[in-house]
């Protein structure tokens, strides 16, 4: 094997010879002195930098990953081989012929064998929209995407041919992305596998599209993927290998790397989900704090079906946001996508640490009501599951004007109240005010997510709670105090929600009056508001040893230790 590496295998075969008797089995060859003495030198060569490029995508920061992006007419399987990509049941995938599931960009961080890259994924193009449609705005949001990414996946489904879409997709693909050379995978290939001939007519046919030789993949089943890996190394290695370039050395920048996660470990990232019935400005919320036209927005209702995920920075920080789709009441739910999008909207709202509610303000001034029945089954689920809640009410734009002056001002002061009624759990719940639509509240949005994510990290020591409890239980007085449990002590087990123990004397239990007394001091002297926080008891039994010694002292007797030979006995 060492003589293939050094000399190259094209170099000694030509001088093989090969005989397998039928008893041995065994293979020899020859090769000449000359042969090796005088190596092929552009052999080596080509070793050495193969070396030097073998990169380990593992230890790498996820922000110097390359992008790939999933390009493709609709209904082709760009979500599926998305999900296979990065592992999970992220996109939604639905047979729907005559309509398109997609219809955001979809990031997620691929593993395909050793190899690690971001990946998008990409509503169906359809070059041919009319101006201001769906189709055509999700084009011009994929064209403006196609500017950060490195390289492109363009599938095509082989079952159905070449269609023109697709060659419609190429020249759209020439034109907003000349410097990308795309790898033509002929997705649905389940069935060439045992058919040879089909196998080679479809390769002939999509090698029409002129970006090279096809290969046949199957995002459902995974076959193929080998095939994948083999085309995308060598260009993301390259990549790499010039991203890498004018650093000291790729073992210090991995360290670099790996010291700086250390660090991050301490400082976890804060995941954010955005909830809300449909058509209240979540997405336009989400566009706002990334600052980019990261989903589609519109005057249409239910625009966002899949739950989009985006990363940020924020003043240090990172931030994971997920925008989900519009909760739809029951009888609103259809079967297809809208009960997809419901389903993995409530999975969502249980990996977030803070969830933010948005509210139409046009719709609360019209209705008198600050929350319908399905954002208050929205708001008590997040309290429930223990995530931090904040309101936001976009749309104030719609409210200001000399003739709705008094109306704006008769919002902002029932809203927080009515919430507070409506969600009795939770006491000092943020609400803010907000145009999402005119790029204001960037700033106070985050600034309440933050503060709320801080309160649901919090921690307290034992000592400073029982000198809080001690100084609480001084200051009220009840009127049965014999029949109140007494509390030993008080402590924090958990924090992301706060979760505190008290341990009461006996067999008593302290009254659910007690327990929401101390659960509003709690937030009220350590400025907890907004944050569920939870409570749980436990019984101290009282230890028979401790009464007898209590009771042999007021006797005035003398307790004696006597000589014991437990250790010495066998059981």
């Amino acid at each position: 094997p060492s003589l293939f590496k050094s000399y190259g295998s094209a170099h000694l075969l030509n001088n093989f010879r090969c005989s397998i008797p039928a008893t041995l089995r065994f293979c020899t060859f020859a090769v000449s002195e000359d042969d090796v003495s005088k190596p092929n030198s552009k052999t080596l060569e080509e070793a050495t930098l193969a070396n030097q490029k073998s990169i380990d995508f593992t230890k790498l920061d996820i922000n110097l990953l390359p992008t790939v992006i999933i390009i493709g007419r609709p209904n082709v399987g760009k979500s599926a081989l998305f999900n296979r990509l990065i592992r999970r049941r992220e996109a939604l995938v639905y047979n729907t012929p005559d309509d398109h599931v997609t219809r955001d960009i979809r990031e997620g961080l691929a593993k395909l064998g050793d190899l690690r890259f971001r990946v998008l994924d990409s509503a169906g193009l359809e070059t041919e929209a009319t101006s201001g449609s769906i189709l055509n705005r999700t084009a011009a949001m994929t064209a403006n995407v196609l500017a950060r990414t490195q390289f492109a996946i363009f599938l095509i489904d082989v079952r159905t041919g070449l269609h023109p879409l697709d060659q419609e997709v190429g020249k759209w693909l020439r034109k907003h992305a000349p410097g990308i050379n795309p790898i033509v995978a002929m997705n649905k290939s389940e069935s060439l596998h045992k058919d040879p001939n089909s196998f080679a007519e479809a390769a002939t046919e999509a090698l029409k599209l002129g970006f090279g030789e096809p290969i046949a993949i199957s995002a459902e089943t995974g076959l193929g993927m080998t095939a994948l890996h083999e085309s995308l190394r060598p260009m993301l290695e390259n990549y790499m290998a010039k991203v890498l370039d004018g650093k000291s050395s790729q073992d210090e920048n991995l360290s670099q790397d790996n010291d700086s996660s250390k660090d991050d470990e301490s400082k976890l990232p804060l995941q954010l989900a955005i909830v809300g019935r449909p058509n209240v400005g979540k997405s336009t919320l989400l566009n706002l704090l990334l600052q980019e036209d990261r989903v589609l927005v519109g005057p249409e209702a239910g625009l966002t079906r899949d739950s989009v995920r985006a990363q940020f920075q924020y003043q240090g920080r990172t931030v994971y946001l997920v925008d989900t789709a519009g909760w739809l009441q029951r009888g609103d739910r259809h079967k297809g996508p809208n009960s997809l999008s419901v389903m993995q909207s409530r999975k969502n709202l249980m990996r977030a640490h803070i969830v933010a509610l948005v509210l139409d303000a046009e719709e609360i001034a019209k209705a008198w009501r600050s929350m319908t029945h399905a954002e208050v089954v929205i708001a008590r689920q997040a309290v429930e599951e223990g995530r931090g809640l904040v309101v936001v009410v976009n749309k104030m734009d719609l409210l200001k004007g000399p003739r709705n002056s008094a109306l704006y001002k008769r919002v902002k002061e029932a809203v927080p109240q009515e919430i507070q009624m409506v969600i009795p759990q939770i006491t000092g719940i943020p609400v803010l005010f907000i145009s999402a639509i005119d790029g204001r509240g960037r700033a106070a949005v985050m600034s309440q997510v933050i503060d709320a994510y801080e309160k649901w990290c919090l921690r307290l020591s034992t000592a400073r709670l029982n000198r809080w409890l001690r100084k609480v239980a001084s200051r009220h007085s009840w009127k049965d105090q014999g029949s109140q449990a007494k509390i030993k002590y008080f402590t924090q087990v958990k924090a992301r929600p706060p979760t505190f123990v008290a341990f009461v004397s006996g067999n008593t239990k302290l009254s659910n009056t007690y327990v929401r007394f101390l659960t509003k001091s709690l937030k009220e002297d350590f400025d907890m508001g907004g944050i569920p926080i939870r409570i749980m008891q436990r019984s101290v039994p009282r230890m028979a040893s401790g009464s007898s010694s209590k009771t042999g002292q007021s006797m005035g007797k003398t307790v004696e230790r006597t000589p014991s030979d437990k250790r010495s006995s066998v059981v």
